[in-house]
């Protein structure tokens, strides 16, 4: 019994295009309003308890100890073995804040196993 090959429907690549463009986007948020932004990190470091200063708190930590990195090139390798569309998704959204949030490397190995998931042999032909 062959299993057939891993391939997304249009509406597929849509969707994971639209959580792309919106982790992304969200990373760059806290990482040019919220990290590197020198009024927002004076008064964070200060005290301030906003949610930007949470938000900035938890991301500085996670991406100092390469959460997003780690998280993204484990969730590569399983949909390396078992492709779906949850590890592709969950996959692209570690991926996509770790390549914003200083987490270059593993990231960047991480959706180079993303795309070599893909990679897979063509169906037999008679």
């Amino acid at each position: 019994m062959t299993k057939p090959p891993f391939r997304l429907s249009p509406y597929q690549v849509q969707f994971l295009m639209v959580v792309g463009f919106v982790t992304v986007g969200c990373a760059l948020y806290v990482r040019y309003l919220a990290i590197e932004f020198s009024p927002v990190a004076l008064a964070c470091d200060a005290g301030t308890q906003t949610m930007l200063c949470k938000a900035r708190a938890l991301s500085t930590v996670l991406f100092k100890n390469s959460v997003f990195g780690i998280t993204a090139l484990v969730i590569a390798v399983l949909n390396l073995t078992r492709p779906s569309i949850v590890l592709l998704t969950v996959g692209l959204i570690a991926a996509g804040l770790g390549i914003v949030l200083y987490n270059v490397v593993l990231s960047g190995l991480a959706i180079g196993l993303f795309i070599l998931g893909f990679a897979r042999p063509a169906p037999a032909t008679a």
